[in-house]
This record gives C-alpha cells, structure tokens and sequence, in this order.
C-alpha cells in the first residue's frame, strides 16, 4: 500500500531549525509535486511550499528566506528545511505529493502529519 510517512517534527527554541521529512514508501515508481501544508487550531490549512517536478519551488510569503522545500528522487522523499524558526510557525505540518506507480497515472497521497512546535 502507498504511504507517505513524515517526520522531524518536535519541540525547538525561536530561531532554531527543524528539517521535516515526507518519505514515500509502497510501488511508487516516482514523485511529481511535492506539497507542504500546515494547520492550527481555527485556522483552514495554509500551504506553506510547493516543489513541482521541473524543480520549480514556491513558498508562502510568510517563510520565504526561511524555509527550502526540497527532493531526493533516489530515496522518493521529500523535506522541508526550517531555519529561524518563529513561534507563529508552530502547527501541524502536512506532507502531499503527487506520486506515479507502474501505471505512470499520478495520484495524489497524505502525509499523517507532525507536530511542530516553536516556544518563544
């Protein structure tokens, strides 16, 4: 069964980094688009990045200059570098990509999320 299994989430000081990481596991042949996502309590969940498969990367004004999306095509995973860490970066990150099998038909698939939290 396709999985997407994250991790690297914790507990960091304000201006510290965390690295997240979105593993794909399962007949996954390869990985077009990546997405991170976060949530918070009342609040509808904001896309923090995105990396298509041409290497192209967009971020949310809110981290740019802070966060790199990136891709290990190898390994099938997928990361999100955190540096500088703010307490309004604390919320629960969520990994989606866009993931093709030996059909070569691309479907979409959800991380299970980790918690990031950043203390003032």
């Amino acid at each position: 069964q396709v999985q997407l299994v994250e991790s690297g989430g914790g507990l960091v000081q304000a201006g510290g980094s965390l690295r997240l990481t979105c593993a794909a596991s399962g007949s996954i042949l390869g990985i077009n688009t990546i997405n991170w996502y976060r949530q918070t309590p009342g609040k509808q969940r904001e896309l923090v990045a995105t990396l298509t498969s041409d290497g192209s990367a967009t971020y949310a004004e809110s981290v740019k200059g802070r966060f790199t999306i990136s891709r290990d095509n190898a390994k099938k995973t997928g990361y999100l570098q955190m540096n500088r860490l703010k307490p309004e970066d604390t919320a629960v990150y969520y990994c989606n990509a866009e993931m093709y099998s030996m059909s070569l038909i691309s479907q979409s698939y959800w991380g299970q999320g980790t918690q990031v939290t950043v203390s003032s």
